[in-house]
Protein backbone atom coordinates (compact mmCIF):
# COMPACT_ATOMS: atom_id res chain seq x y z
CA UNK A 1 0.00 0.00 0.00
CA UNK A 2 2.88 2.55 1.19
CA UNK A 3 4.71 1.44 -2.31
CA UNK A 4 1.08 2.11 -4.45
CA UNK A 5 0.63 5.78 -2.57
CA UNK A 6 4.51 6.97 -3.54
CA UNK A 7 3.78 5.54 -6.68
CA UNK A 8 0.74 7.72 -7.00
CA UNK A 9 2.04 10.62 -5.64
CA UNK A 10 4.88 10.47 -7.82
CA UNK A 11 2.46 9.97 -10.97
CA UNK A 12 0.63 12.30 -10.10
CA UNK A 13 3.49 14.83 -9.68
CA UNK A 14 4.78 14.45 -13.69
CA UNK A 15 0.74 14.47 -14.57
CA UNK A 16 1.17 18.28 -12.98
CA UNK A 17 4.39 18.72 -14.33
CA UNK A 18 3.40 17.82 -17.96
CA UNK A 19 0.07 19.88 -17.82
CA UNK A 20 2.20 23.35 -16.69
CA UNK A 21 4.61 22.51 -19.64
CA UNK A 22 1.91 22.28 -22.64
CA UNK A 23 -0.05 25.43 -20.85
CA UNK A 24 3.23 27.51 -20.76
CA UNK A 25 2.57 31.10 -22.16
CA UNK A 26 2.98 30.06 -25.67
CA UNK A 27 0.06 28.07 -26.28
CA UNK A 28 -2.33 30.65 -24.02
CA UNK A 29 -0.77 33.26 -26.83
CA UNK A 30 -1.42 30.37 -29.58
CA UNK A 31 -5.22 30.07 -28.17
CA UNK A 32 -5.86 33.67 -27.73
CA UNK A 33 -4.51 34.53 -30.87
CA UNK A 34 -6.18 32.35 -33.21
CA UNK A 35 -9.33 33.14 -31.36
CA UNK A 36 -8.43 37.20 -32.26
CA UNK A 37 -6.96 36.30 -36.01
CA UNK A 38 -9.87 34.36 -37.04
CA UNK A 39 -12.74 36.77 -35.46
CA UNK A 40 -10.95 38.93 -37.89
CA UNK A 41 -10.42 37.15 -40.52
CA UNK A 42 -14.04 36.01 -40.96
CA UNK A 43 -15.15 39.60 -40.51
CA UNK A 44 -16.38 39.31 -36.83
CA UNK A 45 -18.40 36.86 -37.29
CA UNK A 46 -20.06 37.36 -33.81
CA UNK A 47 -21.84 40.00 -35.04
CA UNK A 48 -24.28 37.19 -36.79
CA UNK A 49 -25.20 35.44 -34.03
CA UNK A 50 -28.58 36.49 -33.88
CA UNK A 51 -28.96 34.87 -37.39
CA UNK A 52 -26.89 32.00 -36.36
CA UNK A 53 -29.36 31.23 -33.03
CA UNK A 54 -32.47 31.43 -35.20
CA UNK A 55 -30.79 28.83 -37.69
CA UNK A 56 -29.97 26.38 -34.59
CA UNK A 57 -33.56 25.96 -34.47
CA UNK A 58 -34.70 25.44 -38.06
CA UNK A 59 -34.55 22.07 -40.09
CA UNK A 60 -32.77 21.70 -43.96
CA UNK A 61 -35.35 18.93 -45.31
CA UNK A 62 -33.26 16.61 -47.66
CA UNK A 63 -29.72 17.66 -46.69
CA UNK A 64 -27.12 14.89 -46.12
CA UNK A 65 -26.65 13.85 -42.24
CA UNK A 66 -27.34 11.54 -39.55
CA UNK A 67 -29.23 14.23 -37.06
CA UNK A 68 -30.68 17.33 -37.19
CA UNK A 69 -28.37 21.09 -37.08
CA UNK A 70 -30.12 21.53 -33.76
CA UNK A 71 -29.45 17.58 -32.28
CA UNK A 72 -25.90 18.25 -33.36
CA UNK A 73 -25.66 21.53 -31.58
CA UNK A 74 -27.36 20.04 -28.36
CA UNK A 75 -24.86 17.07 -28.68
CA UNK A 76 -22.14 19.60 -28.59
CA UNK A 77 -23.55 21.29 -25.67
CA UNK A 78 -23.86 18.47 -24.00
CA UNK A 79 -19.98 17.85 -23.96
CA UNK A 80 -18.99 21.32 -23.69
CA UNK A 81 -21.71 22.38 -20.60
CA UNK A 82 -19.93 19.78 -17.66
CA UNK A 83 -17.76 20.41 -14.93
CA UNK A 84 -15.74 23.04 -16.70
CA UNK A 85 -19.08 25.45 -16.12
CA UNK A 86 -19.01 24.82 -11.93
CA UNK A 87 -15.89 22.95 -10.97
CA UNK A 88 -13.83 24.60 -13.95
CA UNK A 89 -14.88 28.32 -12.97
CA UNK A 90 -14.03 27.59 -9.39
CA UNK A 91 -10.51 26.12 -9.46
CA UNK A 92 -9.50 29.10 -12.30
CA UNK A 93 -10.81 31.48 -9.36
CA UNK A 94 -9.24 29.77 -6.46
CA UNK A 95 -5.86 29.73 -8.60
CA UNK A 96 -6.23 32.58 -10.71
CA UNK A 97 -7.74 34.98 -8.73
CA UNK A 98 -11.18 36.66 -9.65
CA UNK A 99 -9.63 38.10 -12.50
CA UNK A 100 -9.66 34.59 -14.31
CA UNK A 101 -13.34 34.85 -14.73
CA UNK A 102 -12.53 37.68 -16.90
CA UNK A 103 -9.89 35.84 -19.07
CA UNK A 104 -12.57 32.79 -19.22
CA UNK A 105 -15.42 35.26 -20.66
CA UNK A 106 -12.80 36.79 -23.08
CA UNK A 107 -12.23 33.20 -24.70
CA UNK A 108 -15.52 32.61 -25.03
CA UNK A 109 -16.70 35.45 -26.82
CA UNK A 110 -13.47 35.57 -29.48
CA UNK A 111 -13.79 31.80 -29.56
CA UNK A 112 -16.60 31.94 -30.87
CA UNK A 113 -15.36 32.85 -34.56
CA UNK A 114 -12.61 29.73 -34.10
CA UNK A 115 -15.70 27.45 -33.13
CA UNK A 116 -17.38 28.53 -36.49
CA UNK A 117 -14.47 28.04 -38.48
CA UNK A 118 -13.10 24.36 -37.14
CA UNK A 119 -16.64 23.31 -37.63
CA UNK A 120 -17.28 25.04 -41.32
CA UNK A 121 -14.00 23.39 -41.79
CA UNK A 122 -15.05 19.82 -41.10
CA UNK A 123 -18.37 19.98 -42.39
CA UNK A 124 -16.56 21.11 -45.83
CA UNK A 125 -14.00 17.93 -45.55
CA UNK A 126 -16.49 15.47 -44.11
CA UNK A 127 -16.58 11.90 -45.27
CA UNK A 128 -19.06 8.87 -45.62
CA UNK A 129 -17.90 5.85 -44.03
CA UNK A 130 -18.69 1.85 -44.46
CA UNK A 131 -22.03 2.44 -42.92
CA UNK A 132 -22.77 5.12 -44.53
CA UNK A 133 -22.98 7.63 -41.66
CA UNK A 134 -20.88 11.13 -41.82
CA UNK A 135 -17.11 11.40 -40.58
CA UNK A 136 -15.53 14.24 -40.15
CA UNK A 137 -13.25 16.57 -37.59
CA UNK A 138 -9.97 18.08 -37.29
CA UNK A 139 -8.11 14.55 -38.29
CA UNK A 140 -10.15 14.65 -41.68
CA UNK A 141 -8.93 18.21 -42.49
CA UNK A 142 -5.66 17.54 -41.86
CA UNK A 143 -5.48 14.96 -43.96
CA UNK A 144 -7.59 15.90 -46.94
CA UNK A 145 -6.61 19.78 -46.90
CA UNK A 146 -3.49 19.86 -45.77
CA UNK A 147 -2.66 16.40 -47.01
CA UNK A 148 -0.93 15.62 -43.53
CA UNK A 149 -2.48 12.57 -42.26
CA UNK A 150 0.48 12.13 -40.22
CA UNK A 151 -0.89 15.14 -38.46
CA UNK A 152 -4.56 13.96 -38.45
CA UNK A 153 -3.53 10.19 -36.79
CA UNK A 154 -1.90 12.70 -33.68
CA UNK A 155 -4.86 14.53 -33.42
CA UNK A 156 -7.19 11.32 -33.29
CA UNK A 157 -4.62 9.70 -31.41
CA UNK A 158 -4.55 12.91 -28.43
CA UNK A 159 -8.78 12.57 -28.71
CA UNK A 160 -9.15 9.10 -28.11
CA UNK A 161 -6.61 9.73 -24.73
CA UNK A 162 -8.17 13.10 -23.50
CA UNK A 163 -11.88 11.89 -23.96
CA UNK A 164 -11.04 9.93 -21.11
CA UNK A 165 -10.21 12.65 -19.60
CA UNK A 166 -12.44 16.01 -20.16
CA UNK A 167 -15.22 13.92 -21.05
CA UNK A 168 -14.89 11.28 -19.20
CA UNK A 169 -13.30 10.96 -15.50
CA UNK A 170 -13.15 14.42 -14.70
CA UNK A 171 -16.79 14.62 -14.88
CA UNK A 172 -17.69 11.63 -12.93
CA UNK A 173 -14.64 12.26 -10.36
CA UNK A 174 -16.29 15.93 -9.74
CA UNK A 175 -20.32 14.64 -9.26
CA UNK A 176 -18.06 11.97 -7.02
CA UNK A 177 -16.40 14.60 -4.81
CA UNK A 178 -20.02 16.80 -4.23
CA UNK A 179 -21.63 13.74 -3.51
CA UNK A 180 -19.50 13.17 -0.94
CA UNK A 181 -18.94 17.06 0.14
CA UNK A 182 -22.98 16.85 1.07
CA UNK A 183 -23.16 13.29 2.34
CA UNK A 184 -24.72 15.07 5.23
CA UNK A 185 -28.22 14.93 3.52
CA UNK A 186 -28.29 11.51 2.52
CA UNK A 187 -30.78 9.14 4.42
CA UNK A 188 -28.07 6.76 5.31
CA UNK A 189 -24.21 7.09 6.52
CA UNK A 190 -21.69 5.64 3.63
CA UNK A 191 -17.50 5.66 4.02
CA UNK A 192 -16.43 8.38 1.04
CA UNK A 193 -14.89 5.30 -0.70
CA UNK A 194 -17.99 3.31 -0.49
CA UNK A 195 -20.05 6.30 -1.85
CA UNK A 196 -17.66 7.18 -4.80
CA UNK A 197 -17.69 3.74 -5.62
CA UNK A 198 -21.81 3.66 -6.03
CA UNK A 199 -21.96 6.70 -8.20
CA UNK A 200 -19.17 5.19 -10.19
CA UNK A 201 -21.38 1.68 -10.51
CA UNK A 202 -24.78 3.72 -11.39
CA UNK A 203 -23.18 6.27 -13.76
CA UNK A 204 -21.36 3.51 -15.68
CA UNK A 205 -24.77 1.34 -15.90
CA UNK A 206 -26.83 4.93 -17.21
CA UNK A 207 -23.98 5.69 -19.85
CA UNK A 208 -23.53 1.91 -21.43
CA UNK A 209 -27.56 2.60 -21.34
CA UNK A 210 -27.08 5.79 -24.03
CA UNK A 211 -24.30 5.49 -25.70
CA UNK A 212 -24.33 1.62 -27.23
CA UNK A 213 -27.07 3.14 -29.41
CA UNK A 214 -24.67 5.14 -30.89
CA UNK A 215 -24.89 9.15 -32.27
CA UNK A 216 -29.07 8.66 -32.59
CA UNK A 217 -29.39 7.60 -29.16
CA UNK A 218 -27.12 9.87 -27.43
CA UNK A 219 -28.50 13.10 -29.67
CA UNK A 220 -32.45 11.75 -28.76
CA UNK A 221 -31.08 12.04 -25.63
CA UNK A 222 -29.58 15.15 -25.41
CA UNK A 223 -32.13 17.07 -27.10
CA UNK A 224 -34.47 16.31 -24.26
CA UNK A 225 -31.90 16.45 -21.35
CA UNK A 226 -29.53 19.67 -22.64
CA UNK A 227 -32.35 22.15 -22.50
CA UNK A 228 -34.26 21.60 -19.54
CA UNK A 229 -30.37 21.40 -17.79
CA UNK A 230 -29.21 24.50 -19.25
CA UNK A 231 -31.97 26.29 -18.24
CA UNK A 232 -32.32 25.00 -14.83
CA UNK A 233 -28.98 26.08 -14.28
CA UNK A 234 -29.26 29.24 -15.72
CA UNK A 235 -32.54 30.48 -14.33
CA UNK A 236 -30.81 29.52 -10.78
CA UNK A 237 -27.88 31.24 -10.91
CA UNK A 238 -30.32 34.55 -11.69
CA UNK A 239 -32.40 34.26 -8.82
CA UNK A 240 -28.93 33.91 -6.81
CA UNK A 241 -27.94 36.72 -8.07
CA UNK A 242 -31.23 38.46 -7.91
CA UNK A 243 -30.79 38.10 -3.86
CA UNK A 244 -27.48 39.73 -3.67
CA UNK A 245 -28.25 41.97 -6.28
CA UNK A 246 -26.43 45.04 -4.70
CA UNK A 247 -23.26 42.94 -4.79
CA UNK A 248 -23.38 42.64 -8.56
CA UNK A 249 -21.46 45.70 -9.77
CA UNK A 250 -18.70 45.06 -7.11
CA UNK A 251 -18.48 41.71 -8.29
CA UNK A 252 -18.37 42.26 -11.48
CA UNK A 253 -15.78 45.57 -10.98
CA UNK A 254 -13.37 42.92 -8.95
CA UNK A 255 -13.23 40.47 -11.46
CA UNK A 256 -12.17 43.20 -14.34
CA UNK A 257 -9.41 44.98 -12.09
CA UNK A 258 -8.07 41.24 -10.92
CA UNK A 259 -7.17 40.34 -14.49
CA UNK A 260 -5.15 43.82 -15.47
CA UNK A 261 -3.67 44.21 -12.10
CA UNK A 262 -3.47 40.50 -10.12
CA UNK A 263 -4.71 39.97 -7.22
CA UNK A 264 -2.89 40.16 -3.33
CA UNK A 265 -3.36 37.66 -0.83
CA UNK A 266 -6.38 37.94 1.24
CA UNK A 267 -7.57 35.97 4.32
CA UNK A 268 -6.47 32.50 2.64
CA UNK A 269 -6.44 33.23 -0.62
CA UNK A 270 -2.84 32.98 -1.67
CA UNK A 271 -2.43 35.74 -4.65
CA UNK A 272 -2.24 35.23 -7.85
CA UNK A 273 -0.96 38.04 -10.61
CA UNK A 274 -1.52 38.29 -14.27
CA UNK A 275 -0.17 35.02 -15.67
CA UNK A 276 -1.95 33.31 -13.49
CA UNK A 277 -5.35 34.93 -14.29
CA UNK A 278 -4.73 34.70 -17.78
CA UNK A 279 -3.71 30.77 -17.67
CA UNK A 280 -6.08 29.41 -15.72
CA UNK A 281 -8.96 31.91 -17.07
CA UNK A 282 -7.99 30.61 -21.01
CA UNK A 283 -7.35 27.26 -20.08
CA UNK A 284 -10.25 26.72 -18.03
CA UNK A 285 -12.76 28.76 -20.39
CA UNK A 286 -10.80 26.27 -23.15
CA UNK A 287 -12.30 23.14 -21.19
CA UNK A 288 -15.73 24.32 -20.75
CA UNK A 289 -16.25 25.46 -24.48
CA UNK A 290 -13.56 23.61 -26.55
CA UNK A 291 -13.13 26.73 -29.19
CA UNK A 292 -9.82 25.79 -30.65
CA UNK A 293 -9.62 22.07 -29.14
CA UNK A 294 -11.38 20.07 -32.13
CA UNK A 295 -13.75 18.14 -30.50
CA UNK A 296 -17.09 20.01 -31.08
CA UNK A 297 -16.32 20.13 -35.05
CA UNK A 298 -16.68 16.13 -35.04
CA UNK A 299 -20.41 16.33 -34.04
CA UNK A 300 -21.15 19.18 -36.38
CA UNK A 301 -19.45 16.88 -39.12
CA UNK A 302 -23.03 14.25 -38.46
CA UNK A 303 -25.66 17.62 -39.20
CA UNK A 304 -28.34 17.37 -41.84
CA UNK A 305 -26.43 20.21 -43.60
CA UNK A 306 -26.10 21.46 -47.47
CA UNK A 307 -23.72 23.75 -46.34
CA UNK A 308 -20.57 24.48 -44.15
CA UNK A 309 -21.35 27.47 -43.16
CA UNK A 310 -24.83 27.45 -42.23
CA UNK A 311 -23.87 24.80 -39.94
CA UNK A 312 -20.71 26.37 -38.63
CA UNK A 313 -22.83 29.39 -37.72
CA UNK A 314 -24.88 27.00 -35.68
CA UNK A 315 -21.72 25.22 -33.77
CA UNK A 316 -20.55 28.91 -33.14
CA UNK A 317 -23.93 29.65 -30.88
CA UNK A 318 -22.56 26.53 -28.43
CA UNK A 319 -19.33 28.84 -27.32
CA UNK A 320 -21.95 31.59 -27.12
CA UNK A 321 -24.34 29.75 -24.79
CA UNK A 322 -21.30 27.67 -22.44
CA UNK A 323 -18.83 30.58 -21.54
CA UNK A 324 -20.50 33.92 -22.51
CA UNK A 325 -23.92 32.97 -20.83
CA UNK A 326 -23.39 30.18 -18.62
CA UNK A 327 -19.56 30.57 -17.12
CA UNK A 328 -20.02 34.07 -16.70
CA UNK A 329 -22.91 33.34 -14.25
CA UNK A 330 -21.35 30.46 -12.58
CA UNK A 331 -18.47 32.93 -12.24
CA UNK A 332 -20.60 35.82 -10.93
CA UNK A 333 -21.77 33.24 -7.79
CA UNK A 334 -18.84 32.70 -6.98
CA UNK A 335 -17.00 35.37 -6.83
CA UNK A 336 -19.58 37.34 -5.21
CA UNK A 337 -19.90 34.29 -2.25
CA UNK A 338 -16.25 35.88 -0.90
CA UNK A 339 -15.59 31.97 -0.22
CA UNK A 340 -12.46 31.80 -2.55
CA UNK A 341 -10.81 33.96 -0.17
CA UNK A 342 -11.44 31.11 2.70
CA UNK A 343 -8.02 28.96 3.65
CA UNK A 344 -8.00 25.36 2.90
CA UNK A 345 -10.86 25.51 0.20
CA UNK A 346 -11.03 23.05 -3.01
CA UNK A 347 -13.14 23.13 -5.65
CA UNK A 348 -16.10 20.77 -4.55
CA UNK A 349 -16.28 23.08 -1.13
CA UNK A 350 -15.69 26.53 -3.01
CA UNK A 351 -19.19 25.40 -5.10
CA UNK A 352 -20.85 24.03 -2.14
CA UNK A 353 -20.52 26.78 -0.02
CA UNK A 354 -20.97 29.74 -3.17
CA UNK A 355 -24.78 28.25 -3.59
CA UNK A 356 -25.37 27.58 -0.07
CA UNK A 357 -25.45 30.37 0.87
CA UNK A 358 -29.50 30.28 -0.38
CA UNK A 359 -30.13 27.50 1.51
CA UNK A 360 -31.40 24.51 0.13
CA UNK A 361 -32.20 25.88 -2.91
CA UNK A 362 -28.98 26.62 -3.36
CA UNK A 363 -27.99 23.15 -3.27
CA UNK A 364 -30.47 21.77 -5.50
CA UNK A 365 -29.54 23.83 -8.31
CA UNK A 366 -25.94 23.21 -7.55
CA UNK A 367 -26.67 19.22 -7.21
CA UNK A 368 -29.04 18.92 -9.97
CA UNK A 369 -27.09 21.42 -12.40
CA UNK A 370 -23.82 18.82 -11.71
CA UNK A 371 -25.62 15.98 -11.93
CA UNK A 372 -27.17 16.65 -15.61
CA UNK A 373 -23.53 18.62 -16.62
CA UNK A 374 -21.39 15.60 -15.64
CA UNK A 375 -23.96 13.07 -17.55
CA UNK A 376 -24.77 15.31 -20.43
CA UNK A 377 -21.21 15.65 -20.94
CA UNK A 378 -20.02 11.73 -20.35
CA UNK A 379 -22.26 10.73 -23.66
CA UNK A 380 -21.69 14.12 -25.77
CA UNK A 381 -17.62 13.17 -25.41
CA UNK A 382 -18.18 9.09 -25.80
CA UNK A 383 -18.88 10.31 -29.76
CA UNK A 384 -16.09 12.38 -30.35
CA UNK A 385 -13.62 9.69 -28.26
CA UNK A 386 -15.10 6.70 -30.82
CA UNK A 387 -14.83 8.57 -34.00
CA UNK A 388 -11.07 8.95 -33.52
CA UNK A 389 -10.92 5.64 -32.82
CA UNK A 390 -12.89 5.33 -36.07
CA UNK A 391 -10.48 7.09 -37.91
CA UNK A 392 -7.47 5.16 -36.55
CA UNK A 393 -8.10 1.96 -35.99
CA UNK A 394 -12.00 1.50 -38.08
CA UNK A 395 -15.35 1.26 -37.58
CA UNK A 396 -15.43 -2.45 -35.96
CA UNK A 397 -13.28 -1.11 -32.91
CA UNK A 398 -15.75 1.13 -31.87
CA UNK A 399 -17.99 -0.90 -30.06
CA UNK A 400 -14.58 -2.18 -27.47
CA UNK A 401 -14.00 1.57 -27.08
CA UNK A 402 -17.69 2.27 -25.72
CA UNK A 403 -17.40 -0.97 -23.24
CA UNK A 404 -13.96 1.00 -22.38
CA UNK A 405 -15.61 3.94 -22.18
CA UNK A 406 -18.19 2.34 -20.09
CA UNK A 407 -15.40 0.95 -17.40
CA UNK A 408 -13.77 4.59 -17.05
CA UNK A 409 -16.77 6.06 -15.94
CA UNK A 410 -16.81 3.86 -12.68
CA UNK A 411 -12.61 5.30 -12.51
CA UNK A 412 -12.98 8.14 -12.51
CA UNK A 413 -14.87 8.48 -9.30
CA UNK A 414 -12.21 6.87 -7.32
CA UNK A 415 -9.07 8.74 -8.57
CA UNK A 416 -7.56 11.40 -7.35
CA UNK A 417 -9.04 14.78 -8.48
CA UNK A 418 -6.03 17.02 -9.16
CA UNK A 419 -4.55 14.22 -10.74
CA UNK A 420 -7.66 13.89 -13.15
CA UNK A 421 -7.66 17.15 -13.78
CA UNK A 422 -4.43 17.63 -14.62
CA UNK A 423 -4.14 15.14 -17.08
CA UNK A 424 -7.59 16.77 -18.79
CA UNK A 425 -5.76 20.06 -19.10
CA UNK A 426 -2.55 18.33 -20.68
CA UNK A 427 -4.54 16.39 -23.08
CA UNK A 428 -6.88 19.26 -23.88
CA UNK A 429 -3.58 21.56 -24.60
CA UNK A 430 -2.07 18.76 -27.31
CA UNK A 431 -5.20 18.62 -28.98
CA UNK A 432 -5.69 22.08 -29.75
CA UNK A 433 -1.82 22.38 -31.14
CA UNK A 434 -2.84 20.60 -34.49
CA UNK A 435 -6.68 21.79 -34.39
CA UNK A 436 -5.01 25.66 -33.96
CA UNK A 437 -2.51 25.42 -37.07
CA UNK A 438 -4.81 23.59 -39.27
CA UNK A 439 -7.35 27.05 -38.84
CA UNK A 440 -4.68 29.01 -39.10
CA UNK A 441 -3.00 27.50 -42.32
CA UNK A 442 -6.70 27.16 -44.09
CA UNK A 443 -7.88 30.61 -42.63
CA UNK A 444 -8.04 31.62 -46.36
CA UNK A 445 -10.45 28.80 -47.35
CA UNK A 446 -12.48 29.71 -44.16
CA UNK A 447 -12.80 33.74 -45.31
CA UNK A 448 -13.56 32.32 -48.51
CA UNK A 449 -16.62 30.42 -48.07
CA UNK A 450 -18.09 33.05 -45.27
CA UNK A 451 -18.21 35.87 -47.92
CA UNK A 452 -19.41 33.17 -51.04
CA UNK A 453 -22.48 31.84 -48.33
CA UNK A 454 -23.01 35.83 -47.03
CA UNK A 455 -23.29 36.89 -51.02
CA UNK A 456 -25.43 33.90 -51.58
CA UNK A 457 -27.34 34.91 -49.08
CA UNK A 458 -27.78 38.51 -47.45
Amino acid sequence: MVIYSAFMEKLNAWIAAGAGFVWGPWLVILLFGTHLFLTWRTGFIQRFLGRAIKLSVSKEPGAPGDISQFGALVTALAATIGTGNIFGVAGAVLIGGPGAVLWMWLTGVFGIATKYAEALLSVKYRVTNSHGQMSGGPMYVLERALNAKWAGVLFAIFTAIAAFGIGNMAQSNAIADMVVAKKDILPFVMADEAIKFSIGLILAVLTGAVILGGIRSISRFCTFLVPFMAFFYVLGCLIILAFSWENIWPTISLIVTSAFTGHAAVGGFVGAGIAEAMRYGIARGLFSNESGMGSAPIVAAAAKTSDPVRQALVSSTGTFWDTVVVCALTGLVIVGSGDWQNAGETKASLCDKAFHHLGAFGDVILIVGLLTFVFSTILGWAYYGEKAIEYLIGIKSVFYYRILWVIAVFVGCIWKSDAVWNFSDMMNGLMAIPNLVALLLLSGVIASETKRYFKENP
